[in-house]
């Protein structure tokens, strides 16, 4: 029996509007700038400019589309260095508008990410369904709610003010779940395509399956809360010692280091089905209450159920981790895959659709997503697929909702500008930098000795720090604002792991490979832009495993020499691949290009520039602040070249706070 509900009016953009969908993602010549673009539309008269907000739960951000083109986006915790930065995002907002050069009285409408009466509705009806539980959490809860949360349009009014904004403008309140379903398909380079949203929860949905067609989103089926995979991948993410809504990389980054033929490994999968959720053959999903506690509580899980179930209590953040977290890591990450997988194959024979989209945080489970696209032709995911990237998706699906835009799109060419839509380096700020530190640099007129120099540091074994252009939206570093190192060398995740980004040694770092090189190096057949899917490093690299490697703790199978590019290569002998495009970022590729010259291959090891806990560095002054904090060898901004060894230290610079800010 399928647990999904058949969905009630969730496509309006708000409460009146109809629950249909109409038009789609405009795309312009990327290489006109936002401003340019704007002009254009206004001097045609055809400007509609939709800002796009998502804030008060984790990840706020503001998104910018003008005429159905993206045109800027960026998380508030780039400008305030808070990670996952849940509060009104005024800076974002600064940003996108400035970026695209127009007034606060020019906005034709602002689409806030979800529908906050629904939420309480959720809200009340959980706390009803489970009393007398839940009644310490529920005193918590709710007077936030009445005194904030539930009357969202007088505060995002209030706050709008702030920036100068009209009340007059028009604002939308589209569902978490289309938010998401429209960042997928909007900017998708399909004019059709089955859509795919999974997360932990938005107002009563936790995933969705979509039909998008032409000019139309059909909602075809919901699953409801409590029953969530994003819950129950962020439970295990909880009891195995990380942090719900940031964590789940860890947990994804742990798991290959189980033994998936042990005993252990089995039974632990045995009991999370038998146990704790109910899966059935379409994808949908029954959690057993009784061993959760995030309905009413204010943990995860029952931890003493648990415990008593997998035979081990929680783990205590930043303690060693044994054979049974690893094992349990991994039964989780293959359950969820097992239900993902299923969820998928619906959305095929829903829609009969041979191309897939998705969003949501669980779209950001990369292992997951190269086992779904061996079930479709062609697969996209957005690249801001959590919250961050609803801002984006409530913006769309007010255009084409709300104002019943046509859609156009460019086959083969997707809408996101390659997740490029932050602030840019200026040589302005670089400037100010050098100024305000003393900093001692080479200036090269052409890029391309530039990267000549950089690229011979990188194969000599040095650490470059790598900030140019416009900042990625999303959470990954696509060659902008990115820590660079090389692939070949075998002790350079555990240098970068211990002396650069201060966190957990198992964590594993993506190669950066030219787009028409990656199926030299990886088993792949299509371009794989923003790091969302891993595939396995083709044999001929690889090196045999010790007859003994199973039985070794986790450090021994981590610094074993796995192939020939080390540093990028998991455990399991995948890798979690970013191609890289000449025309999309043409700098970036360069420096890839010219590595190759000199070693003979066409990647590169590409880390986001941030420390543990810490948002990705968005200005030069964060860059440099970023390089002098750690042991980077090497900084690249824009066109200038810091040597770490002639660089001044001023009183203080080694005792910079965390978040690389000296405000």
């Amino acid at each position: 029996m399928a647990l999904f509900k058949d969905p009630e009016k969730i496509l309006a953009a708000s409460s009146d509007h109809p629950s249909t969908v109409v038009g789609g993602a405009h795309r312009s010549d990327q290489r006109l700038s936002p401003g340019a673009i704007y002009l254009h539309y206004i001097l045609t008269g055809l400007a509609t400019t939709i800002l796009g907000i998502s804030a008060f739960y984790h990840d706020s951000a503001a998104a910018l589309i003008i005429d159905g083109q993206v045109v800027a986006a960026a998380q508030e915790e780039r400008f305030t260095r808070i990670k996952q930065d849940a509060a009104f995002p005024i800076n974002a907002i600064r940003y996108v508008l400035e970026e695209a050069g127009i007034g606060h009285d020019e906005l034709t409408a602002i689409a806030f990410y979800d529908k906050p009466f629904l939420k309480f509705e959720r809200l009340l009806e959980t706390y009803h369904s489970f009393v007398p539980r839940g009644l310490s959490s529920f005193a918590k809860a709710i007077p936030l709610w009445i005194k904030d949360k539930l009357f969202m349009k007088k505060l995002l009014r209030q706050q709008c003010r702030q920036l100068g904004i009209n009340d007059k403008i028009p604002l939308f309140f589209p569902e978490h779940h289309l938010s998401h379903a429209a960042s997928a398909y909007y900017p998708s380079p399909f004019n059709e395509a089955a859509i795919l949203t999974i997360d932990g929860v938005g107002e009563w949905a936790t995933t969705t399956i979509c039909h998008g067609q032409a000019n139309e989103i059909k909602i075809l089926k919901e699953l409801r809360f409590p029953h969530s995979v994003g819950l129950l991948y962020s439970a295990f993410t909880y009891y195995l010692g990380f942090k719900v809504n940031s964590g789940e990389y860890k947990l994804m980054g742990l798991a290959p280091y189980g033994n998936p033929h042990s005993l252990q490994t089995a039974g632990f999968r045995q009991k999370i089905t038998e146990k704790l959720v109910d899966l059935r053959e379409d994808g949908s999903i029954l959690l057993n209450m009784d061993y959760f506690n995030f309905a009413t509580g204010l943990t995860m899980t029952h931890d003493q159920k648990w415990e008593a179930l997998f035979g081990f209590g929680p783990r205590a953040p930043e303690s060693a981790l044994n054979q049974a977290h690893m094992d349990l890591a991994l039964a989780i990450q293959e359950v969820t895959e097992s239900i993902v997988l299923a969820l998928a194959r619906t959305a095929g024979e829903l829609t009969r659709s041979s191309n897939l989209v998705i969003a949501g945080g669980v779209g950001l489970n990369c292992v997951a997503n190269s086992k779904i696209a061996r079930l479709f032709e062609q697969i996209w995911i957005q690249p801001a697929a959590g919250d961050a990237g609803g801002a984006l998706g409530a913006a769309c699906a007010v255009y084409h909702i709300g104002y019943q835009h046509e859609r156009k799109i460019t086959p083969g060419f997707d809408g996101m500008k390659g997740a490029y839509l932050g602030p840019s380096v200026t040589d302005k700020d670089i400037a100010s930098v050098i100024r305000r530190y003393e900093a001692a640099y080479d200036y090269f007129e052409n890029f391309e000795e530039l990267t000549a120099v950089v690229s011979q540091k990188i194969a000599e074994g040095k650490i470059i720090g790598w900030c140019q252009d416009r900042m990625e939206f999303g959470p990954r570093a696509l060659g902008n604002r990115s820590i660079i190192g090389d692939p070949r060398n075998p002790d350079m995740q555990r240098i970068l792991n211990g002396k650069i980004k201060l966190r957990e040694g198992f964590r594993p770092f993506a190669p950066s490979v030219l787009e028409e090189e990656a199926a030299l190096y990886f088993d792949m057949n299509a371009p794989s832009p923003y790091m969302l899917f891993v595939a396995p490093v083709k044999e001929v690299f690889r090196k045999p495993e010790p007859a003994n490697y199973r039985e070794l703790d986790l450090f021994n199978r981590l610094y074993h020499l796995r192939s020939d590019i080390p540093a990028v290569t998991h455990v399991d002998y995948s890798a979690r691949v970013q191609t890289v495009n000449k025309e999309t970022n043409p700098k970036f590729w360069q420096l890839i290009n010219d590595f190759k010259k000199i070693t003979g291959w066409g990647m590169l090891l590409n880390t986001s520039f941030n420390v543990r806990g810490e948002p990705i560095v968005c200005t030069p002054e964060q860059a440099y602040l970023g390089f002098m904090h750690t042991g980077m060898d090497w900084l690249v901004i824009g066109n200038y070249l810091f040597d770490r060894q002639r660089q001044k230290n001023p009183v203080g610079m080694n005792n910079i706070p965390t978040g690389f800010s000296p405000d």
